[in-house]
C-alpha cells in the first residue's frame, strides 16, 4: 500500500529541516517506519531524542534521516496542508446549521460544513462527535489532545438525534464519558432554538453537563441564528426579550450553583441574550477567565473594560502635557452592526466629551443580506455597508470591526473589497482590532492603530 505524502511548504530558517537540506517540495513519507496520519501523529511523532525520518526528493530519490534533537524540539517544517490530511464534512443536517440559511452564489468556501475533531484543537471549532470513530477518540486520549469544543445541543439522546437529523447523535454523547474518564479538557457550546432544546430541556442539558466537572471546563448558550433564506427549512422562531430573560435568570441560577459547589461559573450566556432582554452584561469575574470568548461570550464586557482602562490611559497622557497626531479638530465614522451598536455609540461619545475637537459619527448597519435577525458585525457584507453609508457623513475616515474581513484577506463575505468600499464611498477605510485598547487608540488617530 502506498504510504501517504505530505508535502513540505516551507523551512524556517536555522532550523534542523534546513540543516538536514530539506526544501520545498519534498515529500514526509514516514517517522520511524510509521505513516503519519495527520498533524498530531507528526507532533507525537517526532517528540523523541532519536527519529528517523524517511524524506522523498523531487527527483524520486529517498533520504532516510536520522536525526538527533533535543525532546519536544520543532523541526521546522510546514507542510502544505496544515492539518496533514482531508478536511472532514459534516454529516449531520441540523436544524439550526447557519450554512443551509446562505443563499447562492457566495464564494465555494463559505459552503463547507466541517466537523472534524483536529480543528477543534488547531482552531478551535466546535464539533458534534457524530463522525468521530474509535480510532479518533483513541488517538485524542493517547495523544492526551485538549481541549475539545463539543457541539452538545442538548443531553436528551432522542432530541439531539432530532436536532442534528442524524440518527446516531445521541449515541454519539457516550464518547463524552470515554474522554472524560481520560481527563481530556472539553467546552460545550449549547444553540439554543425556541420551542425545542430550552426551558425543562436546557435545565436537564445544565444539569447532565454539571457531572462531567472539572474536565468539561465550561458550556456557553447561544441563540440560534436565523437569516431570511430559510425556505423549507425546519420552522423556528426568534426569541423575544422576555425569552432572553428567562434564559439568563436559569444561567444564573446555575451559575450560583456551580460557583458555590465547584468555584466555577462554568454555564455562560452569550452578549446575544443580555442585549435582547435589556439587561447590562455581567462583570469580568463572571466569565471565568474568558474561556468562551470566541462563542460571544463576554466580548463586551471585554471591549468596556479595556477601552475604559485605555481611555483613562491616554487621559492620563493628555494632562500630562502628550499631545496628539492632530490639532483643532478631527471628524471620523464607526460603522457596526446592531448588537454592538449601543455600546460603541456610549463609547464614542465618551471620548468625545473628553476629546472636544473629536467629532465621531457611529452607524449602525442593518443586515439586509441575510436579514434583520443577525445583528452580529461579523456576518455584514460590503454591499450592506456600503449602500447604508452612501452619502452620510464620514469625515477624514471610516473605521470598521476586523471581524467583518474574510481572516488574512481584505475581503467582505459577499467578495468586495476593502478598496472596493473606499472607492465607493470615497473616503479611506482603516480596520480596527478587536480590543478596546485599539478602539481607543483609532478613534484619536494614534500611530499604528487601526491600520489595514
Amino acid at each position: 500500500m502506498k504510504k501517504k505524502e505530505h508535502i513540505v511548504k516551507t523551512i524556517k530558517p536555522g532550523s534542523i529541516a534546513e540543516e538536514l537540506e530539506i526544501t520545498p517540495g519534498d515529500k514526509v513519507l514516514a517517522i520511524d517506519n510509521t505513516e503519519i496520519e495527520d498533524i498530531f501523529d507528526y507532533q507525537f511523532l517526532t517528540q523523541d531524542t532519536y527519529i528517523e525520518m524517511l524524506v522523498e526528493k523531487a527527483d524520486g530519490e529517498q533520504w532516510l534521516l536520522e536525526i538527533d534533537k533535543e525532546f519536544d524540539e520543532d523541526l521546522g517544517i510546514e507542510f502544505e496542508n496544515g492539518l496533514m490530511d482531508e478536511y472532514r464534512h459534516c454529516h449531520n443536517k441540523c436544524i439550526f446549521c447557519f450554512i443551509d440559511q446562505m443563499p447562492k452564489g457566495m464564494r465555494d468556501t463559505l459552503y463547507f460544513k466541517d466537523d472534524d475533531s483536529r480543528l477543534s484543537f488547531l482552531q478551535g471549532n466546535y464539533v458534534t462527535l457524530t463522525n468521530m470513530s474509535d480510532h479518533d477518540i483513541d488517538r485524542i486520549c493517547r495523544y492526551h489532545l485538549s481541549p475539545i469544543n463539543i457541539s452538545f445541543q442538548t443531553m436528551n439522546p432522542d432530541l439531539r438525534c432530532k436536532m442534528l437529523n442524524n440518527r446516531f447523535a445521541g449515541e454519539a454523547l457516550k464518547k463524552v464519558d470515554i474522554l472524560n474518564e481520560a481527563g481530556i479538557r472539553m467546552n460545550g457550546q449549547i444553540v439554543l432554538c425556541k420551542g425545542v432544546n430550552d426551558g425543562k430541556e436546557l435545565e436537564f442539558s445544565i444539569q447532565k453537563l454539571m457531572e462531567y466537572l472539572p474536565n468539561v471546563e465550561s458550556v456557553s448558550v447561544v441563540p440560534v441564528g436565523l437569516s431570511k433564506y430559510r425556505d423549507g427549512l425546519y420552522p423556528l422562531e426568534p426569541f423575544n426579550a422576555q425569552d432572553a430573560g428567562e434564559v439568563i435568570d436559569l444561567i444564573e441560577k446555575y451559575q450560583k450553583i456551580c460557583m458555590e459547589k465547584y468555584g466555577t461559573h462554568f454555564i455562560q450566556a452569550s452578549d446575544e441574550w443580555y442585549i435582547l432582554a435589556g439587561r447590562e452584561v455581567p462583570e469580568e469575574e463572571r466569565y471565568d477567565g474568558y474561556l468562551q470568548l470566541e462563542n460571544g461570550v463576554g466580548m463586551i464586557r471585554l471591549l468596556l473594560d479595556e477601552f475604559h482602562d485605555g481611555l483613562e490611559r491616554r487621559i492620563a497622557e493628555k494632562q500630562s502635557g502628550a499631545g496628539l497626531p492632530w490639532e483643532g479638530t478631527r471628524e471620523i465614522s464607526l460603522a457596526t452592526g446592531k448588537l454592538a451598536f449601543p455600546y460603541l455609540k456610549r463609547m464614542s461619545e465618551e471620548v468625545m466629551q473628553e476629546y472636544p475637537g473629536l467629532q465621531i459619527h457611529v452607524y449602525e448597519i442593518v443586515n439586509e443580506f441575510f436579514g434583520e435577525m443577525i445583528t452580529v458585525s461579523g456576518l455584514l457584507t460590503g454591499g450592506d455597508i456600503e449602500k447604508q453609508l452612501k452619502g452620510k457623513k464620514l469625515g477624514d475616515t471610516l473605521y470598521l470591526p476586523r471581524n467583518v474581513l474574510r481572516s488574512g484577506a481584505d475581503l467582505f463575505l459577499d467578495d468586495v473589497t476593502v478598496p472596493e468600499l473606499e472607492k465607493s464611498l470615497q473616503v479611506p477605510v482603516n480596520i480596527v482590532k478587536s480590543s478596546g485598547y485599539d478602539l481607543v487608540d483609532a478613534l484619536l488617530g494614534i500611530d499604528g492603530s487601526g491600520q489595514n
